[in-house]
């Protein structure tokens, strides 16, 4: 049998024409940035400074990577990040699902108004200074905690977490455990884990990402120079080369250090942002589906 075609009319002949066009647009804004700087990171300080980087590198060399990596403390902000973001996505995925799914259960006493005392928390909070004077009091100023507890937990992340376990765990699962001497702990840990791997995907990239760019609240809690995480290093960098650019009277030489500047924007962007790209792609496939089922309105 041959199939039979169904052809559109020439209006959505032309709506597909012309959404392809927008779409092809909308990936060259997007994409040529990226590809820019990423050109940009291995050419020369001369052909960067000349403006002669459009595509692809000009004059190759690794001259930007080996002058960010010159330093003594980007391996200690490099490990500091990792160690921020590894803790503190596994302590955010913990306390998130362990508040999203009693909060999916309805028959949760008082659920009402503890969802009012979560959404509550997004719209008013109590401002940097009383936040300061907390993790003060607390005994967190300059303890690698300072980036961790507070922010331990987003309540958005909590309510695609708590939309999704009411879409996917049906009540009846919950109820059938219940009969064979199952209590909430153990249903929670052998049964709506494993059946959460995208949200928990999901929110962790959420987390994640997050950490990875933590840059303010380090700046206000932070002061030991081994505490502080990568993003923190690369700014001081490029603070410490324009006072030494100031500080030169060779021309020449603070002509090559103003290029070498320059190189050090692009080269500093993709070491911050090689990690995320190469961890996306491994939950890219749980993220679509995450982000659908733990969307809709509960």
């Amino acid at each position: 049998m041959k199939r039979q075609r169904i052809h559109g009319s020439r209006g959505d002949f032309i709506f597909t024409i012309v959404n392809y066009f927008l779409m092809g647009l909308l990936l060259l804004v997007v994409l040529y940035p990226l590809v820019f700087i990423l050109s940009a990171s291995f050419s020369s300080t001369e052909a960067v400074i000349a403006g002669k980087v459009w595509l692809w590198p000009v004059e190759p060399n690794l001259e930007g990577y080996k002058a960010a990596f010159k330093s003594n403390q980007i391996a200690t902000g490099f490990l500091n990040s990792l160690i921020y973001t590894v803790a503190g996505t596994f302590v955010n995925v913990i306390i998130t699902l362990l508040a999203a799914y009693p909060m999916s259960r309805r028959d949760l006493y008082g659920k009402n108004l503890l969802m009012f005392v979560f959404v509550f928390t997004m719209m008013f909070n109590g401002g940097l200074i009383p936040n300061y004077l907390l993790v003060k009091d607390l005994g967190m100023l300059d303890t690698r905690w300072a980036l961790i507890l507070p922010g331990a937990l987003s309540i958005w992340n909590m309510i695609i977490a708590r939309t999704y376990f009411q879409q996917t765990i049906p009540k009846e699962l919950l109820e059938a455990a219940q009969m064979d001497g199952c209590n909430d702990f153990k249903f929670l840990g052998k049964v709506v884990l494993p059946l959460s791997g995208p949200i928990i995907a999901v929110i962790a990239l959420f987390y994640a990402v997050g950490h990875w760019n933590q840059f303010f609240l380090a700046l206000i809690y932070l002061r030991d120079q081994a505490l502080l995480p990568l993003q923190i290093i690369l700014r001081n960098i490029l603070i410490q080369n324009s006072i030494q650019d100031a500080m030169l009277a060779d021309a020449e030489s603070a002509a090559h250090l103003a290029g070498l500047r320059e190189l050090l924007k692009y080269s500093t962007i993709v070491i911050a942002t090689a990690p995320i790209l190469i961890v996306y792609p491994f939950v890219q496939r749980f993220f679509v589906k995450g982000m659908m089922i733990g969307s809709l309105k509960g």
